[in-house]
């Protein structure tokens, strides 16, 4: 058991109702004006602290757990992913590494939903042509996207948000497919109504709408691979609400220049918040800062979530979000 008031940093700015509740229960160390710490800053936190609260653009690296003081027992990231801290290291320092599983599924499968609308019917294409002045008003042939009803929808991914995702498309009457680790218990693949795919070549080469719902792992870096990519069909949409790191961005930005594929919606970006120059001049890429996630009651919800593993690590138990290498 810690005591009662261990130091807990957090790196970034947090709801002001979860800051709020750290004060009260902890001894807390926040970033008011929400700058994102740099290297330096990040090994003086993992020096002084008990309690490390980061977030998924913060890189804790071996390079900054080496530094970490022998008091660091915890590291209760505000995130679901957990490809920015390395589990290893932190295994071997002793320290428990908690994540916010769950609460971000509807929010980002909601996301991937508009992001499926927006790049197949042209909206962001559209809201530009409205600002720039241009429009000359309805025409037959005017700003033709294509339909999404009845088309196959391939998931990438079928953990929490790929299943939500399935769900909301079966709403929109598309035809859902995956390819997934391992095959989902056939009550869930029965309820949404979903074909499973062995092969992940074999699923892109059939789809019309593709949507990437699995993890940043070793094993899923660039799992959407310039090989991969050129399976697609040339009427293909690509949406990627997970990591960029899963997609080579090089490759898909020269095929969406080059047309080979119809269309993209990007929330997530491999080098973020630096992107491929070239994806901005393209009109059949809808680009989003990374907000699939970004509800207030999303926040609100992570925010418990890492003070229910921080009260509970610091009562002696083990924290309901243990992230365990094994499962990812």
């Amino acid at each position: 058991m810690m005591s009662n008031k261990p130091l807990v940093v957090v790196t970034r700015k947090l709801p002001d109702v979860i800051e709020t509740r750290m004060m009260e229960l902890f001894n807390v160390r926040l970033n008011l004006d929400d700058h994102p710490m740099t290297q330096a800053e990040m090994i003086e936190a993992v020096k002084a602290a008990d309690i490390l609260v980061p977030t998924v653009t913060d890189h804790i690296d071996a390079a900054v757990l080496s530094q970490a003081g022998p008091q660091l027992r915890l590291i209760a990231s505000f995130g679901t992913g957990v490809d920015h801290i390395d589990l290893a290291t932190a295994r071997q320092r002793g320290i428990t590494v908690t994540n916010t599983p769950g609460v971000l599924t509807e929010d980002t499968a909601d996301m991937t939903m508009a992001l499926i609308l927006a790049v197949s019917r042209r909206v962001s294409e559209g809201e530009r042509l409205i600002r720039s002045g241009k429009w000359q008003g309805w025409g037959p042939m005017s700003m033709l996207g294509h339909r999404i009803y009845g088309k196959r929808l391939g998931i990438i991914g079928m953990g929490r948000i790929g299943q939500a995702v399935a769900r909301r498309a079966r709403g929109f009457g598309l035809s859902v497919h995956y390819h997934n680790r391992r095959r989902v218990a056939p009550a869930v693949e029965q309820a949404l109504e979903a074909t499973y795919w062995e092969s992940l070549d074999q699923m892109l080469a059939r789809m019309d709408i593709i949507s990437v719902n699995c993890p940043h792992t070793p094993a899923t870096y660039h799992l959407l691979s310039a090989r991969r990519l050129k399976l697609l069909q040339k009427h293909v949409y690509l949406v990627n609400t997970a990591r960029g790191e899963v997609v080579d961005e090089n490759a898909l930005t020269r095929m969406l220049d080059k047309k080979e594929i119809a269309g993209a919606g990007l929330d997530v970006f491999e080098h973020e918040p630096a992107l491929n120059p070239k994806l901005l001049r393209l009109d059949n890429v809808v680009l989003l800062p990374h907000m699939g996630s970004a509800t207030i009651e999303g926040r609100v919800d992570m925010g418990e979530k890492v003070i229910i593993n921080i009260k509970t690590f610091v009562d002696g138990h083990k924290p309901p979000d243990r992230v365990l290498e094994a499962l990812l």
